[in-house]
């Protein structure tokens, strides 16, 4: 059977129940990573693989599903059926809903109805299962089984919540790309739950099918410096401002280094002022800029373009760039995200470690952290972010506060919860009463405005 033809097995055999496979995704890096697990046979074979379609976009009516996208549709093939789970639970939000306890088996009626599964064995596989919709769809099938893939950095870092042993415990495998090399997922190991990689070249083969059918791109010139867009005032990591600032340092950065062509690809639901700002900027420092309007994977401009230099903050694409396509890449505006991500448990606080530790800073301020000790860096971090859900963690996380704590690695832990935890780095316990000690912060206050006068 081709890859890029719809599956098909031989009828079930009268008296045996047939096996659905329902595969979930909200982007087309996640299709293409399931495209690329399904050619490399990951999964057992299923009488029908659907796959379900989820937009959650803020305002899904003004924003393009997957299966819209440009560089979907030979993607499309893998599977029997397309279908859509904002359809399914209209007029909620995918990203608010969740069936109440009492009516899961009534949803589940509703679904098998709807999606002709019958009286089909169902077997689901969900990304993001912290959140919905992927908690919502294992709940309303109770009985399948579940299995897991990440699309991005996230699945480095440890589970976001403590998760319902009634879903974590029908967890089989974690599937990921090997975005990082030799570290291995935390995510559901609270649970046992073993990772396999999805292989890099069967990956790169579905990212190539997709580059090949995404429509003409404006010609970009050779030598020129690509700047990834993550809409970060959108997650309230930054402000408008800020992440507008933050562009303008890119481009910055990259003129610095002798690039004198530029391309932005914004974010797909960003505002146009952000490239509108950036036309400007490039006016003033005399370079061609070009802005990509269409709605596609930075991959396929990868594979298409294969720019001089890849910039951005914490984007998964930055480390395909580099460990796939084997591109300079090179970060910005990661450290004072490590102090603003709340809470500590924030599941972006892993992808912006990485991209701290791990790639060269454009403006080549500071040093990359060594990579043979990445391991234990996010096993601390780990830790830090959920000592309840992983206690097994802490020796981890003492031995790397004893030996690499230093000006460098300082950023990636708060000393006020190294403290609270009793580890390496915190303040020191006959001093921990501190800031805890009214008598002691009125001497604090007194002491700066004495200096402040002193100034004057």
């Amino acid at each position: 059977m081709s890859p890029t033809q719809p599956h098909a097995q031989p009828p079930a055999q009268s008296g045996t129940q047939s096996r659905t496979q329902i595969f979930c995704a909200s982007t087309l890096y996640g299709v293409a990573t399931l495209a690329a697990a399904l050619d490399s046979d990951c999964f057992p074979a299923a009488d029908r693989r659907l796959l379900l379609v989820c937009n959650n976009a803020t305002t899904p009516e003004t924003t393009p599903a997957v299966d819209e996208m440009p560089g979907f549709e030979p993607l499309r093939g893998r599977f029997d059926q397309v279908l859509s789970w904002n359809d399914a639970i209209s007029p909620f939000h995918p990203g608010a809903w969740s069936p109440r306890p009492d009516d899961v088996p009534l949803f589940e009626r509703y679904l098998r109805l709807l999606w002709e599964l019958g009286e089909d064995q169902v077997e689901i596989v969900l990304e993001s299962i912290q959140v919905n919709p992927a908690q919502a769809i294992a709940q309303v099938f109770p009985g399948a089984p579940v299995e897991v893939y990440a699309d991005g950095l996230m699945s480095y870092g440890p589970t976001r919540n403590k998760l319902d042993p009634l879903i974590g415990t029908r967890v089989r495998r974690l599937l990921h790309l090997d975005l990082v090399a030799g570290l291995t997922p935390l995510l559901l190991t609270e649970f046992g739950v073993p990772a396999q990689t999805v292989p890099t070249s069967a990956f790169l083969k579905v990212l190539g099918q997709v580059a090949e059918a995404v429509p003409a791109l404006p010609e970009l010139p050779d030598d020129s410096a690509l700047l990834l867009g993550q809409y970060l005032s959108a997650l309230d990591i930054l402000s408008v401002k800020e992440e507008e600032d933050l562009h303008v340092r890119m481009m910055r950065g990259a003129v610095a280094r002798g690039h004198r062509s530029v391309v932005f690809k914004p974010h797909p639901t960003a505002p146009a002022r952000y490239s509108r700002l950036l036309e400007a900027e490039a006016e003033k420092l005399g370079v061609a800029l070009t802005v990509l309007d269409t709605p596609v994977l930075a991959e396929v401009l990868f594979d298409r373009a294969r720019p001089a230099l890849v910039v951005g903050c914490f984007s998964t694409a930055l480390f395909t760039a580099s460990a796939f396509y084997e591109l300079p890449v090179a970060r910005l505006g990661t450290e004072p995200l490590l102090d603003r991500l709340t809470p500590f448990q924030n599941s972006n606080r892993v992808p912006v470690v990485l991209a701290d530790a791990l790639l060269p800073d454009l403006e080549e301020r500071e040093e990359t952290v060594p990579a043979d000790t990445v391991a234990g860096l996010v096993g601390a971090v780990g830790f830090v972010m959920q000592p309840q859900i992983h206690p097994g963690l802490r020796p981890t996380a003492e031995n790397y506060l004893r030996t690499r704590l230093g000006p460098r690695t300082q950023r990636f832990f708060k000393r006020k919860r190294l403290t609270s935890l009793g580890l390496p780095g915190g303040i020191p316990e006959r001093l921990a009463f501190l800031p805890r000690n009214s008598t002691a912060r009125r001497v604090v206050r007194r002491a700066k405005s004495l200096r402040k006068s002193i100034k004057r």
